[in-house]
């Protein structure tokens, strides 16, 4: 066993390197305290460009020099020690918050020492056993001052009696309000907001979930796994739906309109394997040509992915394509901070990863060159448009052939996981090239609602004759226009 667990690592390890990166973003370690093991769960931006991070082993650090030249230079001063596992935090009017296994904390430095004196519990709503797996992810407040927490599952698969609302998500005011929000939640890895202040999660493959996703929290709504169902008579709340397993997503939201499929499902294998952090990119294209759009962490790859969200019908819907790669562990925590600085932090936690390390704290910044990549991509009633970052082609991108597709959904059962199943072939019938040539009509037949559109566009160059950095792009169709 040791022997194929070790095997098993080096694999995984043993990862491509994206050579055409360090052209577009500039990713530097940053150095660790000495003798620490910072296995990060969470960053938070601080004033005076400070950073802190929080160790899944319950210690809170405090970066000053993250954004220097010299990274070599960077300070670490101790903020806290003894939490259990923090994994989401924020910094707001003087105090740092941390959402962890048994409360939201607000943590004060009282005496401006630089290490906090002062701890008080905001909430325990939950409840914990013990479990290693009852992992709590905890956002920045919203618009309304509510922290949204996802708790997982007990083992990722249970709901124990001795801790209440395991598999739901809710809403906590730093005042003590309780709002039930969502039921439904199996793995999470990480949980933001999207530009326009709505609330999404990452849930990992497993029970009910065929692939791992991006999911919509759309509060009343339902996240797909029933387990957690036990826990509304708590609250004579409404009982949640009760999908049929074998079934398939969008028949069961069909059914029963709370049931809320993924907004953008991450192929497993294609598009990582465990999806962890969601932020957006608020650096107002100082970071590159995507702002606004949504960033996924990616923990078993080392790898950031980019998210490309549009409403239809009332549903989120979207876009994934990969983005960020060759972090020296498996990404957890993200943070856009100041100047543009994307902040990751990493750990294998016993799981294997790419990138050779068991921990990492690493920054991200665009070198000013600007990627030859698709842009967004939109769903139309006949087909798709997609959007360059550079004028295309227009030769390769109005040849029907320069487009390769596939499509595809997942079974939505209880068991573990789904393979890919119903496959169809759309066809691009016509490629219109937009005058300025930076976006591409496309005409398709055989698209399937509820299936995942794959298209490879390795033949689409663009006028000064690049290739697209990243060729493929995974499109979740939940619904068509009219």
């Amino acid at each position: 066993m040791k022997s194929f667990l070790t095997l098993s690592l080096l694999a995984v390890s043993a990862a491509v390197a994206d050579e055409r990166q360090p052209e577009f973003y500039l990713r530097e370690e940053i150095p660790m305290p000495e003798g620490e093991v910072l296995e990060l769960g969470s960053i938070a931006i601080m004033p005076d460009k400070k950073v802190a991070v929080s160790s899944r082993r319950g210690d809170i650090w405090v970066c000053e020099g993250a954004y220097d030249a010299d990274l070599s230079k960077v300070k670490w001063t101790l903020f806290a020690r003894g939490l259990h596992e923090p994994l989401g935090m924020f910094y707001k009017d003087g105090s740092l918050f941390t959402t962890s296994r048994p409360e939201i904390t607000k943590m004060t430095d009282t005496d401006g020492d630089g290490r906090a004196d002062l701890f008080k519990t905001v909430t325990q709503y939950w409840g914990i056993d013990g479990n290693y797996h009852e992992y709590n992810f905890g956002s920045d407040p919203d618009k309304d001052g509510n922290v949204w927490v996802v708790q997982c599952l007990t083992g990722s698969g249970g709901a124990s009696d001795k801790s209440p609302w395991r598999g739901w998500c809710f809403r906590y005011g730093l005042d003590g309000k309780v709002i039930p929000t969502c039921p439904g939640i199996r793995s999470p890895g990480g949980i933001g907001f999207n530009q326009a202040g709505d609330a999404f999660y990452t849930d990992n493959q497993g029970l009910w979930n065929g692939s791992s996703s991006l999911k919509w929290l759309k509060p009343g709504g339902f996240m797909g796994n029933p387990t957690g169902n036990v826990y509304a008579p708590i609250l004579n709340l409404k009982e949640p739906p009760n999908p049929t397993t074998g079934s398939r997503m969008v028949t069961e939201s069909d059914k029963d309109p709370r049931i809320i499929p993924p907004a953008v499902i991450l192929p497993h294998g294609k598009v990582g394997q465990s999806p962890t952090a969601v932020i957006y990119d608020s650096a107002e294209g100082k970071f590159g040509p995507f702002k606004g759009q949504v960033l996924v962490g990616e923990q078993t790859h080392s790898q950031v992915q980019r998210v490309y969200l549009e409403k239809v019908k009332g549903l989120y819907q979207g876009a994934v394509w990969k983005f960020l790669e060759d972090f020296r562990c498996g990404v957890i925590p993200a943070r856009m901070g100041e100047d543009a600085t994307l902040f990751v932090g990493g750990s294998n936690r016993g799981w294997a990863a790419r990138g050779g390390k068991n921990f990492t704290f690493e920054r991200v910044r665009w070198t000013g060159k600007k990627p030859f990549e698709m842009h967004e991509m939109h769903v139309k009633k006949d087909g798709f448009v997609i959007t360059f970052t550079e004028p295309v082609d227009k030769a390769s991108a109005s040849d029907p052939k320069s487009y390769k597709a596939a499509a595809w959904t997942y079974i939505y059962q209880k068991g573990y996981g789904s393979p890919e199943v119903d496959p169809a072939t759309p066809v691009v019938e016509k490629a219109t090239v937009s005058s300025d040539g930076k976006s591409v009509y496309l005409k398709v037949s055989g698209r399937v609602r509820g299936h995942v559109h794959h298209f490879n566009l390795e033949k689409v160059k663009s006028s000064k004759g690049d290739s697209l950095w990243h060729p493929d792009v995974y499109y979740t169709l939940n619904e068509i226009p009219d």
